[in-house]
């Protein structure tokens, strides 16, 4: 059972289009580079079946395409083909890399969840 309400908005938040942007229904804002969602594919070819994750680093962290599933999760479509990663709502916004919510998940390589300047 979802925790966290369907955000009010996700959108990209640069226009070079390297990271997301949710809107949460509670004002609060995440941004997610697309390196560092690329990096923390939940799907079990990237994390396998266990309870450990780890960050993943290569891929292309383009996306080629993105959508809801059904009120509880967002399914992510990298350019290099990988399309396996469905990402809840409460996944996302335990993983939001802000100060306010504790920063970037332990195991982000340096600078790889930094939002993109404008």
């Amino acid at each position: 059972m979802t925790k966290t309400l369907p955000p009010e908005r996700v959108r990209f938040a640069d226009e070079a289009k390297t990271a997301l942007a949710i809107d949460w229904r509670d004002g609060h804002v995440s941004t997610y580079p697309l390196a560092y969602l690329r990096g923390w594919c939940p799907c079990a070819g990237c994390q396998g079946h266990g309870a450990v994750h780890s960050f993943h680093e290569g891929g292309e962290a383009r996306l080629a395409s993105l959508r809801q599933v059904g009120a509880y999760a967002l399914a992510l479509a990298f350019k290099d083909g990988h399309d396996d990663g469905i990402y809840t709502w409460d996944r996302l916004r335990e993983m939001c890399p802000c100060a306010a919510c504790g920063g970037a998940l332990a195991g982000t390589p340096e600078g790889v969840a930094e939002p993109p300047r404008p």
